[in-house]
């Protein structure tokens, strides 16, 4: 019985009051290391659907740009509408247009310079760049 008592721990002294508030220490470094994941994860997907967004509207700008009483200024102008509406107006800045051969087709490119969204959308400007492509009707 005395073994008992002793393996448990229960029999020396001073034992439970050295691991007294450890389980709040341990709550508290566990809880602050998933919140960073949380907060990482949370930023990733944002940074992917501003990319995503501004891909489409890229894509989308260029197609209309292509169409046959439409031109590049119709393009851009597009393009900076779908962005304001979706975004925030500072990712709009930046919408550039270019006839370009590809594969030798003549396209309309229209490529979109935006800050990465760092922490939430705040970031350094120009970090992100995006194109859109059409192929012009003739």
């Amino acid at each position: 019985m005395a073994a008992s008592v002793r393996a448990s721990g229960r029999g020396q002294p001073g034992v439970r009051g050295q691991e007294q508030g450890s389980a709040v220490v341990d709550f508290v470094l566990v809880g602050g290391l998933l919140t960073m994941f949380f907060l990482a994860i949370l930023q990733l997907t944002l940074v992917l659907h501003v990319r995503n967004t501004l891909i489409d509207a890229a894509a989308s700008g260029a197609r209309y740009g292509t169409l046959a009483d439409r031109g590049p200024a119709d393009a851009e102008e597009r393009t900076r509408g779908l962005i304001m509406t979706a975004l925030n107006p500072s990712f709009a800045e930046e919408i550039s247009t270019s006839e370009v051969t590809v594969q030798g087709l003549s396209t309309l490119e229209v490529t979109v310079r935006a800050p990465m969204p760092v922490v939430g959308l705040i970031g350094p400007r120009g970090m992100l760049e995006v194109t859109g492509h059409a192929a012009v009707q003739p």
